[in-house]
């Protein structure tokens, strides 16, 4: 008897949690802010990304969400004046898994839409890498191209970080099992590696003394320009340490409940739309 008790409870909770759960598809573009692309938010060298999640209903307008996302970033010095004579480039894949809560500001099953914002926790794994002419594709942290493990007080970056997700949005009610969201979400990072860029040159020999005549190919690329000038003095400034990189999603979710018999909507919902009558003389 308490058995089957047990199991009718267990299937009621089950149940119950697949009305609150909706599943999450996501696609959009990715960029980024860092030491190859310095503005705030740019969409100039945007790339594809797309995931796929979950999503717990704990409240009418608080959610638990756990999602993985892949994307692609890019930079590259020629769409900067600024360091355009540098002439350096990367792209980098990321795989990430995050954990994050989501607030609607408006209830789905009163309105039919809602603004709505999110934060939480992301891991991330990297690695820049560069497209060589002959179609060979060069990871650039095996090259350490600012001397990192064998120049004094630079350590190899690891191609592993955690990043604080957070963003808003808007979403709308499509059906009682169906919603539709449009988001802007940024991650930021504790790394200035995602472009393989930071301090400053290391000597030239040095390099080349410990990482070959591609790693000093692969730190400066200025003298591939016409009239571009040599490799740079050891200590001239490469990158900002300063800052560290973000990288960015936005683009278009749809979330799918689980139990298409799940909670239903109220009969009259607000369209969030304004009524605006004609004046009375």
């Amino acid at each position: 008897m308490k058995k089957s008790v047990f199991a009718i409870l267990l299937m009621l909770n089950l149940q119950t949690s697949a009305q609150r759960m909706f599943v999450t598809t996501f696609y959009g573009a990715s960029g980024y802010k860092g030491d190859l692309q310095p503005n705030t938010l740019s969409f100039l060298q945007a790339k594809p990304v797309g995931g796929l999640g979950l999503e717990y209903e704990i409240t009418d307008r608080i959610f638990a969400k756990l999602e993985y996302n892949v994307a692609r970033v890019s930079g590259d010095d020629k769409y900067n004046p600024r360091n355009r004579a540098r002439n350096l480039s990367f792209q980098s894949d990321i795989y990430e898994i995050s954990l994050m809560a989501e607030y609607n500001l408006f209830d789905l099953y009163d309105y039919d839409m809602t603004p709505f914002f999110f934060s939480g926790i992301a891991y991330f794994k990297f690695s820049p890498f560069v497209d060589l002419p002959n179609g060979a594709r060069a990871f650039l942290k095996e090259y350490s191209t600012e001397g990192q493990g064998f120049y004094q007080g630079r350590t190899p970056y690891k191609l592993d970080e955690w990043s604080i997700p957070y963003g808003f949005g808007v979403q709308w009610a499509i059906t009682k099992n169906i919603r539709f969201a449009a988001l802007m979400g940024i991650r930021k990072t504790n790394t200035d590696y995602l472009d393989d860029v930071s301090t400053t040159y290391v000597d030239k020999n040095l390099l080349l003394q410990n990482r070959g005549s591609s790693a000093v190919n692969l730190a400066y690329r200025g003298d591939l320009l016409p009239y571009g000038l040599p490799y740079p003095a050891a200590g001239t400034e490469r990158g900002n340490p300063k800052d560290d990189d973000v990288y960015y999603f936005t683009g278009a979710s749809l979330r799918f409940r689980v139990d298409a018999k799940g909670r239903k909507r109220k009969t009259e919902t607000h369209p969030m739309k304004a009524s605006v009558d004609c004046p009375k003389l």
